[in-house]
């Protein structure tokens, strides 16, 4: 195996933006992203109240720590998504939809809490990728 397999087995619900399984062959770099909150470089808030906006600043953020190490969206293995109890998870969802989906997604956990780190944070994106090199 060469590539990261990423699986929806019959019997599981299909959808466009998340895989149920993945496997990732021997050799492969792990990449571990830790919590990335809608903060500026400054560490400033971004969108706040709307978690549409911040959900879309967390995934930028994502994506920018990901882009240090050479792994883009489509090393992604596993996406974590916290959502601070009472945020609108659909229309968090929303906004970063377009971009996890694909042909070949990654496994997606959301959960609910209480509150984050960053006073104010609605959404916290973590993420597991695998670049086979």
């Amino acid at each position: 195996m060469d590539t990261v397999q990423r699986l929806r087995p019959p019997g599981l619900v299909r959808s466009p933006v998340f895989s149920h399984v993945a496997v990732v062959p021997p050799g492969a770099t792990t990449i571990y992203v830790g919590g990335q909150d809608a903060v500026d470089a400054q560490g400033s808030l971004v969108g706040e109240g709307d978690v549409a906006a911040q959900s879309i600043r967390a995934l930028d953020n994502a994506v920018t720590a990901l882009a240090a190490v050479g792994a883009t969206l489509a090393d992604v293995v596993q996406w974590t998504v916290l959502f601070v109890d009472g945020a609108d998870l659909a229309a968090g969802y929303a906004a970063i939809a377009p971009r996890l989906a694909s042909d070949d997604p990654a496994l997606v956990t959301a959960a609910f809490v209480a509150r984050l780190g960053v006073p104010g944070a609605l959404v916290e994106i973590s993420a597991v990728a695998a670049v086979l090199r």
